[in-house]
C-alpha cells in the first residue's frame, strides 16, 4: 500500500503533533484490492483511494477527515450479473477521550446519536478505517438497472401452479360479490 503524507499505516495519537494535521494517503496495490475484495465478497475491486488528515481537535480528542474513493464491482441481487459501484465518499472519525468503551457482547447499550464518534484508541488503524467506511459505503442489495424479478411457477406435471392472485383469500369472495351484483 503507498502512503504519501504519513508513511505509517498505523497511528499511534501520542506520536502525532497536536498542532498540525497528520495528512494520509492510502492506495492499496493490487493483491491488496483482491483481498479486501474478497473479505467484502466483492467480486472486483478496481480502484482503491484513502485520503484525508487526523489532527488534534481540543485537548484530547481527534478528528479524521478524510475522502474514500472506490471503484467496485458486486453481484446484482437478481439477476447475479456484476455491478458496478463508484464510491466518492467523505469519511469523519472523532476519537473522543470522554466516550465510555464498546460494551461487552449480550449488554444492551444505546447507540450515540454521532454516529462518527468512537472512544478515543491508542492507535489508528488508517487500513481498518478505510475497509470500514468502504464496505457501509457499498450497497447492501447491488442490483442492475434493469433487472427485474420473473415469476417463477412451481407445480407436479398435470397441475395447475397456483400464483399469487390464486392465495389472496378475499380474492374470491370479491368475485362471488361481482355475480351476485349483476343483474341475470
Amino acid at each position: 500500500m503507498t502512503a504519501k503524507g504519513s508513511s505509517r499505516q498505523v497511528l499511534r495519537l501520542s506520536d502525532l503533533s497536536a498542532r498540525a494535521p497528520t495528512a494520509f494517503h492510502l492506495e492499496p496495490g493490487a493483491e491488496e484490492r483482491r483481498q479486501i475484495a474478497r473479505e467484502l465478497d466483492l467480486q472486483d475491486l478496481e480502484a482503491l483511494t484513502f485520503e484525508g488528515t487526523i489532527e488534534a481537535e481540543g485537548r484530547k480528542d481527534w478528528r479524521l477527515q478524510a475522502r474514500l474513493t472506490a471503484r467496485a464491482t458486486q453481484t446484482c441481487v437478481v439477476s447475479l450479473e456484476p455491478v458496478t459501484t463508484v464510491i466518492d465518499e467523505t469519511v469523519t472519525r472523532r476519537y473522543l477521550a470522554d466516550m465510555p468503551p464498546p460494551a461487552e457482547m449480550g449488554e444492551e447499550i444505546e447507540m450515540p446519536e454521532d454516529d462518527t464518534a468512537e472512544p478515543l484508541p491508542l492507535e489508528v488503524d488508517l487500513p481498518a478505517v478505510m475497509v470500514e467506511a468502504l464496505s457501509l459505503s457499498l450497497p447492501d442489495y447491488p442490483r442492475r438497472d434493469a433487472a427485474e424479478l420473473e415469476t417463477a411457477q412451481f407445480a407436479a406435471p398435470g397441475v395447475t401452479p397456483l400464483t399469487d392472485e390464486d392465495t389472496k383469500p378475499f380474492a374470491s369472495l370479491a368475485d362471488l360479490k361481482d355475480k351476485l351484483d349483476k343483474p341475470n
